[in-house]
């Protein structure tokens, strides 16, 4: 078997590892900060907020310095220091004694992310070009099943274990990631670039053939999340308000929460693969145009039922989103930056986690549940607006160079 090939199934089990260990813990957070001492309402709400987002801003702020050092030190160092960080950081968090410990170590955690922009950074140098879409897209089947099997996993062994020992087993499974990435993945040897020698940030932007549309791929990952996001702290109580005599409403959020997922993990390989035929242009802005449809949609709609429907439909257009943008970015970035421009784009990636739950909370708080998908369908049509304009402009500059060379 072809090495990339190896290093795509390794790299496949390291991140599904890395995506079950992180999703696990969320659900059962809030509770855990409880048990450490916090008891009034408006006290847990402001420490589950700080515990989570934490994580997300400290990783925003060191994406970048992270996608560096792979680009001169390798990318499977950086595997193996995000994998083993991410286990020690949360084996202590299982002995915390106070709120204020927890926050701590959760901040300490955003500084040891950076395992799966890294997979894929290692994958994309890796694969040939005519297959990235479909190799991306399949590597994002990897996050996409810890994430669903993450909450359900947690939410069983806090339950029968208690919430200390899912930090040790979630250690655990990293460790786990951490020996698969040390003896089965194997990088090329890579040019040696020197501190002295790296680019600049505003260098790496100028030996970019577009650098506009760059940054508009990194507008377009930060929507992705935040439309993800939007939705997530509101979805239980606005299941409620359409089914107040339900009396399963944590199972039936449960579920429409994570339908989106299976249709998701569905679709990937095969409109990666699509994507690499016709163009993974095209699917992105075919996805992002459902997407924009399907969130007007839920806010009509009138039962539980409904919703769980279009969420799952919303999932086919999800699983091929982030790893079109990701291929766009391999396919107009050198081999010498990869690592530098996916830092960036986990930056927008983290900066759009925190950004969704804060506006779906205050869309909520002054208009209502229904507005929140409005307000998210808006956000998404107008990404749409500039990222048309920026590959508009691509393709401009693409005719006047082969116009040029005619010349």
């Amino acid at each position: 078997m072809e090495s990339w090939k190896v290093n795509l199934i390794s790299v496949w089990f390291g991140c599904f590892f890395t995506g079950l260990a992180i999703s696990q813990i969320l659900p059962f957070l809030p509770l855990y900060v409880s048990q450490l001492g916090v008891s009034s309402h408006e006290a847990l709400s402001m420490w589950s907020g700080l515990t989570f987002s934490v994580t997300f801003l400290v990783s925003a702020i060191v994406s970048p310095m992270w996608g560096s050092l792979a680009d001169r030190k390798g990318r499977k160092l950086m595997l193996l220091r995000a994998s083993l960080g991410m286990a020690i950081a949360i084996l202590l968090q299982a002995f915390v004694t106070n709120v204020w410990q927890l926050f701590l170590l959760r901040a300490l955690m955003g500084l040891t992310s950076g395992y799966i922009p890294n997979a894929m950074a290692l994958v994309a140098s890796q694969v040939p070009r005519d297959r990235s879409g479909w190799a991306i897209s399949t590597l994002s089947t990897a996050q996409i099943s810890g994430v669903i099997g993450g909450p359900l996993m947690g939410g069983f062994l806090a339950d029968h274990v208690g919430l200390r020992a899912v930090f040790l087993i979630t250690a655990v499974l990293l460790v786990i990631s951490f020996l698969v990435t040390l003896f089965l993945i194997k990088e090329g040897a890579r040019p040696s670039v020197s501190k002295a020698e790296r680019l600049s940030g505003k260098a790496v932007f100028a030996s970019l053939p577009y650098p506009w549309l760059m940054i508009s791929l990194f507008i377009t990952t930060m929507v992705i999340q935040l439309c993800n996001g939007s939705v997530g702290p509101i979805l239980a109580l606005f299941i409620q308000s359409m089914a107040p005599e339900s009396t399963n409403i944590a199972f039936l959020s449960g579920m429409i929460a994570a339908v989106p997922g299976v249709s998701a993990l569905m679709s990937a390989p095969r409109l990666g693969k699509l994507g690499d035929r016709i163009g993974t242009g095209r699917i992105l802005m075919a996805t992002l145009i459902v997407a924009v449809v399907l969130f007007f949609a839920m806010s009509f709609v009138t039962t539980p039922f409904q919703l769980g429907v279009l969420r799952f439909l919303l999932g086919f257009a999800d699983g091929a989103m982030l790893p079109a943008v990701q291929t766009l970015l391999i396919k107009y970035s050198s081999d010498r930056v990869t690592g530098r421009i996916f830092g960036y784009n986990q930056s927008f990636m983290y900066l759009g986690n925190v950004a969704g739950p804060l506006m779906g909370a205050a869309v909520s708080a002054m208009a209502g549940f229904r507005w929140v998908f409005a307000a998210t369908a808006v956000v998404v049509l107008l990404n749409i607006i500039q990222l048309a304009w920026a590959m508009r402009r691509r393709r401009q500059q693409e005719a006047r160079t082969r116009a040029s060379k005619r010349l």
